[in-house]
């Protein structure tokens, strides 16, 4: 007799459906946006777009205006993926959403793969020198083993 798997959707058959690529700014994170923007469209995916604004508490304590520097980073991403859009836009077409998450770019990134229903997640490797030895949002997310992770230098 066959055990029966519970799950809630399928993936792998037919190709990705929705790739979520992290972006934040730096220049790996938009390495890895053009790469998963060349993979959704050649799969004919969408590719969800995702910046996580970090929660600063102790920034906020001290009166910094934490939450309008990171929608304005947002605003910032928005405008600049419209931007490559409209430039390639007669080359070819990629379907594109864009979407904030708030918190710890790794659980953001989690609940955003979760939430849109992730076949795949694109993020770009860290530029900061301790995460080779703690571990990278990169490094965790390939450890939470939900959904293929590809990591762009």
């Amino acid at each position: 007799m066959m055990e029966k798997h519970a799950h809630q959707f399928e993936r792998g058959t037919d190709g990705p459906k929705v790739i979520v690529v992290g972006v934040d700014g730096s220049e790996s994170s938009l390495r890895a946006a053009a790469y998963a923007g060349g993979l959704a469209r050649r799969q004919r995916a969408l590719l969800a777009v995702v910046y996580v604004q970090p929660v600063m508490a102790a920034g906020a304590a001290l009166g910094a205006p934490v939450a309008e520097t990171t929608d304005a980073i947002a605003a910032d991403l928005v405008a600049y993926i419209r931007d490559a859009a409209e430039r390639v836009r007669d080359i070819f077409e990629v379907r594109w959403e864009f979407h904030t998450f708030h918190g710890d770019p790794y659980k953001g990134l989690l609940t955003a793969a979760d939430e849109l229903k992730a076949d795949a997640v694109v993020v770009g490797a860290s530029e900061q020198a301790g995460h080779r030895i703690v571990g990278s949002v990169a490094v965790r997310l390939v450890k939470a083993g939900r959904w293929p992770v590809t990591v762009v230098p």
